[in-house]
């Protein structure tokens, strides 16, 4: 099946995405540091990475509390 069909999309919490968003400026001005990948290409690969490295991360989902909601409700 094609890989897009396996995509799952979930509600999240009220509040969630505010909670995570940051201003980047700082640490171009303060560091000079600049992503090396755009983020389209640092997905892409980190998605390219989960799919061939299976026999890594699959054992871990039999691990206790995986796929529970952890902290508060």
């Amino acid at each position: 099946a094609p890989y897009a069909d396996l995509i799952t999309f979930v509600t999240d919490r009220p509040g969630h995405d505010a909670r995570y968003a940051i201003d980047p400026q700082r640490i171009s001005k303060e560091l000079g540091w600049r992503p090396s990948v755009t983020l389209e290409q640092g997905l892409e690969k980190t998605v390219t990475w989960y799919l061939d490295n299976e026999d890594w991360w699959k054992p871990l989902l039999s691990r206790e509390g995986v796929g529970q909601r952890l902290g508060k409700a």
